[in-house]
């Protein structure tokens, strides 16, 4: 049903270090609603094929939007430190080795527009990577293509994709939104927000 369309993997099983407004991060909410919540919105709203990655303890944020099938979980990040972004990539690939290709979206990131989502995932079609930017500036999804899938089921440790992205040719996309360098990583995130009197847009 989905053969030509990547799978979106949604990364939710970091430690989220340096929030320290307690509990964690994904669980924060903007509007009433956790970010993790927001963001998987924003996915589901896309109609492409999704695999989240996650630990036990997040599951809750998750089940409601999500089916279990499409839920990959891994050890807590407290316990297990050395698996990273990178082990999480790797993990969601393999979840979907027979997709054509994958956007990675961290979940942290819940204001990128499912339009943008779409954009990057038809890019990918002509793309080994492929990015979008706004106003110069590098942002998320990354966007990869299957001939990527070795690479990128080795991944490990924290460092994410950024030694394929250099690997390879990578397409720029630029984009009318500020969404794609808009992540809720630390206390003074959410507090610039919602000083600003910023609503979650649709």
């Amino acid at each position: 049903m989905h053969t030509t369309l990547p799978t979106l993997i949604i990364l939710g099983a970091g430690r989220g270090s340096r929030f320290q407004g307690g509990g964690h991060k994904l669980e924060r909410r903007l509007n009433g609603r956790s970010v993790f919540s927001l963001t998987l919105s924003r996915a589901l709203a896309t109609g492409l094929p999704l695999k989240v990655v996650t630990t036990e303890p997040l599951v809750p944020l998750v089940l409601p939007h999500v089916a279990r099938r499409d839920v990959v979980l891994l050890p807590d990040a407290q316990t297990e430190p050395r698996l990273g972004m990178g082990y999480s990539i790797a993990a969601g690939v393999r979840a979907s080795m027979d997709a054509p290709g994958w956007l990675v979206l961290p979940a942290d990131m819940p204001m990128v527009r499912a339009d943008t989502l779409h954009r990057i995932a038809r890019e990918l079609q002509r793309n080994t990577v492929t990015y979008p930017q706004h106003q110069g500036r590098r942002g998320h999804p990354v966007g990869f293509s299957a001939e990527l899938v070795s690479e990128l089921v080795s991944l490990t440790g924290d460092e994410g994709a950024r030694r394929v992205v250099a690997r390879y040719p990578a397409q720029a996309v630029d984009v009318d939104d500020p969404g794609v360098l808009q992540d809720f990583d630390t206390e003074e995130d959410f507090r610039r927000w919602e000083g600003a009197g910023l609503a979650v847009p649709p």
